[in-house]
């Protein structure tokens, strides 16, 4: 591999890092805060820090728009967690309560609960409506994955 640099925007305090992309199995941390920049963990985005993580990512993101009301966004919500297990460092995985965060939820257009969109390079290149499962879910991102 080469000495590819990629841009990934921190889960924590959304400081941009600049990691060299044969890095990202190293466990980095943020430059800034110090966290890990994977942790496992979906995370979750506002309108304050949406734009940041969809346009200065250089990995895919994939969005879950869905709501603390919504039975089908909470039986799916472990098989989410797990595929950001399953597929970091190679993918962020990101949750927009649009409950919440209904201007977002408005400006994507979003008609139902849970939609599953794929941003790479600020761009929605693809997109889900319903519950999924685990092995659906990764068979859906996967082709959209950076390495690996």
């Amino acid at each position: 591999m080469s000495e590819e640099s990629l841009h990934l925007v921190c889960p924590h305090c959304s400081t941009v890092n600049r990691i060299f992309a044969q890095k990202l199995k190293d466990s980095p941390n943020c430059g800034h805060c110090k966290k890990p920049l994977f942790n496992g963990e979906p995370a979750e985005l506002t309108a304050a820090n949406f734009d940041r993580h969809i346009a200065r990512n250089d990995l895919p993101v994939v969005v879950d728009f869905w709501a603390p009301w919504c039975g089908p966004c909470r039986m799916m919500a472990p098989n989410f967690h797990q595929a950001a297990i399953d597929l970091e460092p190679y993918a962020r995985l990101v949750k927009v309560n649009t409950e919440a965060e209904q201007p977002l939820a408005a400006r994507f257009n979003i008609r139902s609960i849970p939609t599953l969109a794929i941003f790479k390079n600020g761009r929605e290149i693809a997109r889900q409506s319903g519950a999924l499962d685990l092995g659906s879910l990764k068979r859906w991102i996967q082709p959209h994955l950076k390495q690996g």
